[in-house]
């Protein structure tokens, strides 16, 4: 069967609201259990995980429950990581309109995610410090899951039928040509470290810095084209549910993605996040912080997630979840997914902030006072970049076509973007 073939048995995207829909309308469906586990080695004591199964969209309401669960695998010091860690969720939720219906809030979350990824970077590198972090952020409302990452930290999703998918991509140079063009048109380097003789060694990295990823959190003293914007998926399990391992690059360095979900099968959830750290560290040994949580999304009439013996893949099976490079077109197009078991409603991985943000963030014009996508802060027009503003923040911009930014944020955009170079000011 032909690749062509096999799209074009792909199933047609599914609206959120038509998935909602279905949900109210059907009385046996019933909002998931969410059991996890979690393991850890430490090697440099540099990663960090969140475990968050108690958050609510509606302060003292049970019924606007949703869970969330990330890894932050940090670098050159800890501090970036911890940052992360206490602050990224606020600021996500921050950037979330209140009062708005279930549905809403999971078609704003992806934006607010691009929001709150890119507020906690600035606030970090205000400190002045200079450690970076990698960033696997998951959050788990009903069956809907959604999944935003920079970095090489990775989310898997196990379904049954033994079927593997890989909800975030690698943002490392060496596997990523799409990051590499980025980020030399941003103005970096991209090179291996060269050593006594002019010889070459090691993984592809960024210069200035010798970073090896292409986005994080942090890491100050390197060039802003590493940037903070994730990439965001958004799926729907069917009822029958599923298993999510998020893990640093600890794990992934020693295991592919159908090793470490097959590794821990017909576990319980704690027991499983063991095992695949106790395999990833048989097959390579304690070589990196080695961190793993795995989430369960069991239905409500189910003790444990049903044990499924892994098929032989065929080839369709193969070509709908082999791991894909990162594409900057938007994904809200027909998906590669489990056919009957996950329908992808979002993705996107755009570096491009303008693309993220959208161009349709509510503003109070008879107000005379306008928000900043990115860090929520009210202030005059006159002071940021709105819509209707003009060229005039650069020699040779475009004009922004995007939400109102303040002029902090504006500032980190052009950056970005390789339009000047961004220091940013420390606050004491």
């Amino acid at each position: 069967m032909s690749q062509a073939e096999v799209l074009r048995m792909k199933p047609p995207l599914v609206p959120l609201a038509t998935l909602i829909g279905r949900e109210l309308r059907n009385e046996k469906v019933e909002k998931p259990f969410v059991k996890y586990g979690q393991a850890a080695l430490a090697k440099k004591g540099e990663d960090y995980f969140l475990v968050k199964p108690d958050c609510q969209r509606i302060p003292g309401n049970p019924a606007t429950s949703f869970s969330v669960f990330a890894i932050f695998d940090g670098h050159n010091g800890i501090s970036a990581a911890i940052f992360a860690k206490e602050n990224l969720l606020s600021n996500v939720l921050s950037a979330i309109p209140q009062g708005i219906s279930r549905e809403e809030w999971l078609q704003a979350l992806p934006r607010a995610l691009v929001a709150g990824f890119v507020k906690t970077d600035i606030e970090f590198q205000q400190r002045g410090e200079t450690s970076g972090t990698t960033v696997t952020f998951v959050v788990i409302d009903g069956w809907t899951v959604t999944v935003a990452s920079v970095g090489d930290s990775r989310c898997i999703l196990d379904t049954q039928g033994g079927i593997v998918s890989l909800l975030t991509v690698d943002h490392r140079l060496e596997e990523n040509a799409e990051e590499r063009e980025r980020v030399t048109a941003s103005g970096g380097e991209v090179g291996r470290l060269n050593v006594f003789g002019g010889n070459e060694v090691g993984p592809l990295r960024c210069w200035p810095g010798g970073l090896c990823l292409s986005r994080s959190i942090g890491d100050t003293d390197v060039g802003e084209f590493i940037v903070p914007i994730p990439h965001v998926k958004q799926v729907k399990l069917s009822n029958a549910g599923g298993r999510l391992i998020i893990a640093s690059d600890g794990i992934w360095d020693a295991l592919s993605s159908d090793m470490a979900a097959k590794s821990c099968r017909g576990l319980p959830a704690d027991l499983g996040a063991k095992m695949v750290v106790k395999e990833a560290l048989r097959s390579r040994g304690l070589k990196d912080d080695t961190t793993c949580l795995v989430v369960d999304i069991i239905p409500s009439d189910q003790p444990v997630l049903p044990s499924t013996p892994r098929k032989k893949q065929n080839m369709l099976s193969s070509i709908l979840f082999r791991k894909k490079s990162l594409n900057f077109t938007n994904k809200t197009t027909n998906k590669l997914s489990a056919i009957g078991v996950v329908e992808e409603l979002f993705e996107e991985g755009s570096a491009v902030l303008a693309e993220r943000l959208g161009k349709d963030f509510p503003t109070n014009a008879n107000s005379g006072i306008f928000r900043c996508a990115v860090c929520q802060v009210d202030q005059p027009p006159a002071e940021g970049l709105t819509l209707s503003s003009g060229p005039f923040f650069s020699h040779g911009s475009k004009r922004w076509e995007g939400p109102f930014l303040c002029t902090n944020c504006r500032k980190k955009k052009d950056a970005m973007e390789g339009k000047r170079p961004s220091r940013p000011t420390v606050v004491a």
